[in-house]
């Protein structure tokens, strides 16, 4: 299980200027980096479409119960299977569901931090 994730709003030349400075650092300084996962989204709205508040109630129960199938999570959430198979899609391409070789899924994060300005 991993720490953290945090989940912010940052455009692309900023993620950009990010990873430039992480990797003149490793250029200069020998010791391994802490390393910091991290999930950004071009725009906050983009980001309110991902993690919507009911996508957020499927990825804390696939963190409570995983390793879970998709038939599990939507029999423990009493919702429709397809309706959950389309949300765990959704946060599985973010990264914030892992499918197992056994093709069940977890939430690999103990806490997920958001960061987003309120003016630009």
């Amino acid at each position: 299980m991993k720490g953290k994730i945090l989940v912010a709003v940052r455009g692309a030349t900023a993620s950009a200027r990010e990873f430039a400075e992480a990797w003149q650092r490793s250029d200069h300084d020998r010791r391994p980096a802490q390393p910091v996962e991290r999930l950004y989204f071009e725009d906050l709205a983009t980001l309110l479409k991902v993690l919507t508040p009911t996508r957020l109630e499927v990825l804390k129960t696939v963190h409570k119960v995983g390793p879970v199938s998709v038939r599990a999570v939507a029999t423990k959430l009493q919702r429709d299977y397809k309706n959950v198979h389309h949300d765990l899609k959704v946060l599985e391409r973010v990264g914030l569901v892992i499918r197992l070789p056994d093709g069940k899924l977890t939430a690999p994060y103990e806490k997920i931090v958001a960061e987003f300005a309120l003016a630009a």
